[in-house]
């Protein structure tokens, strides 16, 4: 302990003899101090136009959306299975779903 305290103020003297060679320079007169403006000073903040998306709906080459329409009384029929597929993983069974309109 005795050693690290002798080593400890033998370098805080050698940087205080550094610190004494040291000059701090003065500003020239050519030289002036930057001043923060004041808020009147400033021009209003540019404001960017708003971006305008043009969204039309995309009508096939018989110009009916969705291409197949079932119709107002049409009712959604689905079949689920389990179904084995192979990953890099290994083999995993997923869930898998097909569906129909069929009218009502």
């Amino acid at each position: 302990m005795r050693a690290k305290t002798v080593l400890t103020l033998l370098c805080m003297g050698l940087f205080s003899l550094l610190g004494v060679a040291a000059q701090a320079q003065t500003a020239g007169s050519g030289v002036h101090m930057a001043q923060a403006a004041s808020s009147d000073d400033l021009p209003p903040p540019r404001k960017r136009p708003q971006t305008r998306l043009r969204v039309t709906p995309y009508d096939g080459p018989d110009g009916v959306y969705p291409r197949y329409n079932p119709g107002p009384d049409a009712v959604r029929e689905c079949s689920v299975a389990y179904v084995q597929e192979h990953r890099p993983s290994g083999t995993v069974i997923t869930p898998h779903m097909s569906c129909y309109w069929r009218r009502g």
